[in-house]
């Protein structure tokens, strides 16, 4: 009888194990599969939210962001992670699609071809909301208003998401990012490019610093139990840089949620590749272009 039970148990196990296998699928390690599908989960959320033009220094330590320093001992803090190049529009395009395709300055009518962390997910049935500050309507195809500028939405320079309406129209105004947090019906991913003083760029680093005391507070109480909130700049002031051809100046970066260790500090240089292998990974999703060759910023979690 026990020689039954014990052969019962031993074929359970199999197939839990065949099946474990499976799910793995092929490229890599069950166990990196198991670790990085298990790393957002379906119920929690990530937000990214992307700031203007400040070197670490003007930020971090200084009485202008008083919030963003109180968030530090929260979350991890990226102490040597740079920008790609001067200027806004390049940096933008890296961080959801791993190049800067060749664009050196903030042009309106240029364009980014092929697939990015938008198309990657909406591929993956992965839910996303890119929401811009002082945008008037969803999939806003101008160049400017009194708030929003083009070159702070890299979304809207990828063909394979402006002429796809279904995808173009999950770029919204951030008056529907109040509205999904209030009803509790963030995406799973959500970008957040705030309006052009709520980032810094035309305004002092103290008003930046205002929006965030504002709005990260709801996020954190939204992100789920495996959620992330990423915090960063497009770029410095300076040509500061690493790892090869990034000169874009020495930028404040923090991560924060539930899986991040608090008060750690990141020493390795990273850039905003790096951040978009993370935000990949996480996802499961394959690596685009530079984010291949970057390295993650594991050591948070």
């Amino acid at each position: 009888m026990s020689s039954r039970i014990d052969r019962r148990w031993l074929s359970v196990l199999y197939l839990g194990l065949v099946a474990s296998f499976l799910a793995a699928g092929c490229g890599e390690s069950s166990s990196d599969s198991i670790a990085r599908a298990d790393a957002t989960g379906r119920g929690s959320h990530t937000v990214v939210i992307v700031l203007e033009n400040r070197e670490f220094s003007e930020v971090v330590g200084s009485e202008e962001a008083p919030y963003f320093n109180r968030l530090i001992e929260r979350g991890a803090l990226a102490t040597r992670f740079y920008g790609l190049l001067h200027p806004s529009l390049p940096n933008y395009l890296a961080l959801i699609g791993g190049s800067t395709f060749g664009i050196g300055d903030n042009c309106t009518d240029c364009l980014a071809t092929g697939p990015n962390l938008a198309t990657q997910m909406s591929a993956a049935d992965i839910s996303w909301r890119a929401y811009m500050g002082g945008m008037p309507m969803p999939c806003f195809a101008g160049v400017e208003t009194s708030e929003y500028v083009k070159k702070h939405n890299p979304f809207m320079y990828f063909p394979s998401l402006t002429s796809r309406p279904r995808l173009c129209e999950r770029v919204v105004p951030e008056s529907a990012l109040r509205a999904d947090l209030g009803g509790h019906e963030l995406p799973e991913f959500a970008w957040i490019s705030p309006g052009i003083c709520d980032d810094g760029h035309g305004c002092p680093t103290s008003f930046a610093d205002a929006y965030l005391r504002r709005r990260v507070p709801q996020i954190l109480r939204q992100l789920g139990p495996d959620g992330l909130l990423a915090i960063t700049y497009d770029e410095g002031t300076s040509d500061a840089g690493c790892c090869g051809d990034a000169v874009g100046g020495r930028i404040p970066t923090l991560l924060l949620g539930p899986a991040v260790r608090a008060g750690t500090r990141l020493p390795r240089p990273y850039t905003l590749y790096s951040l978009l292998a993370t935000l990949e990974d996480r996802f499961a999703l394959p690596r685009l272009r530079h984010a291949r060759s970057a390295p993650a910023m594991t050591p948070a979690f």
